[in-house]
């Protein structure tokens, strides 16, 4: 298939392009920069509108790009940005899209698991409400601003994805240095659910969502497998064979990381991929310990 990705360069962008193209598909990078080769398009995603040409051929939009939540304080500007990002794009690649008289099959967009916002116990799955706060005001924005596409018939998927490991992007490499010099430690009161998913194993799981053409709607990108911080915390230690002795209290996350840190660190999402394993998505790294073994591996 002939697929155009946006957000090509960022962690999970860089995980799937390769991934696609060893596949046999033909991929097609959006970047808001003058294009390098014959395999990339320039595009303002902040636009009002784009020519229906420039997607000319696409069989399936793969769509990731947005500002980076976790970088950063969020000011109200910040804030503005991440919503912005988010909704205009998707909105813009939608309806642009719809109105393509040779429609593509799919519609692929990025989402995340602030869906849901603050949850406790609960086991979350695709069909569970949307939270309260800025995070799942945004995604549940994010996600309704694709409905141009769905409304024109076309198969369109929102992967609601988890912490991503990666020693070489995200919450994980943010972690890793005070871990590693021995003052990590539970964040908040250790007891909220993070749903975690190592990098291979989410940028498979949107090559599945590609190529399967009976997932449509929600879909956790999270491993079956969550976790509450106190155990990840614990776990990372183990693996990095380093004490996890220093906690950091609801009070110290919101001191020191603001409104990000009370929107990332403390909710608690115990969220389920059970669109993906009913539809037989087989997880290489389901287990916390091995995945961050296979993160961190030089």
């Amino acid at each position: 298939m002939k697929i155009f990705i946006t957000g090509a360069s960022g962690l999970l962008g860089r995980k799937l392009v390769p991934m696609l193209e060893n596949s046999g598909h033909q991929v097609i990078k959006m970047t808001r920069s003058e294009p390098t080769d014959a395999n990339e398009i320039q595009w303002d995603p902040l636009a009002e509108s784009m020519e229906e040409s420039l997607l000319k051929g696409c069989d399936v939009l793969v769509h990731l790009a947005g500002e980076n939540i976790g970088e950063g304080r969020w000011t109200e500007a910040k804030k503005r940005r991440i919503r912005e990002s988010r909704i205009q794009s998707t909105d813009l690649l939608a309806r642009t899209i719809a109105n393509m008289d040779d429609t593509p099959q799919a519609m692929i967009v990025a989402s995340a698991i602030g869906f849901y916002g603050d949850r406790g116990d609960d086991v979350l799955t695709e069909s569970a409400a949307a939270g309260t706060g800025f995070l799942p005001e945004v995604c549940k924005d994010w996600e309704v601003a694709a409905k141009p596409a769905r409304d024109a018939g076309i198969r369109t998927v929102h992967v609601r994805t988890g912490l991503v490991l990666s020693k070489d992007g995200g919450a994980l490499q943010a972690m890793l240095t005070p871990f590693k010099l021995c003052v990590g430690g539970i964040m908040g009161d250790g007891k909220q659910y993070w749903s975690w998913i190592s990098l291979e194993d989410i940028a498979r799981l949107f090559h599945f969502a590609i190529e399967n053409e009976n997932i449509s709607g929600p879909v956790n990108g999270t491993a079956p497998n969550s976790c509450t911080n106190r155990e990840f915390t614990k776990t990372l230690g183990k693996v990095l064979s380093r004490p996890t002795i220093f906690p950091m209290p609801k009070f110290a996350v919101k001191l020191v990381l603001g409104e990000m840190g009370e929107a990332l660190i403390l909710p608690s999402a115990k969220a389920v991929p059970e669109v993906a394993t009913t539809h037989g998505f087989q997880f290489n790294h389901p287990n916390l310990e091995e995945a961050l073994k296979a993160a961190l591996k030089k």
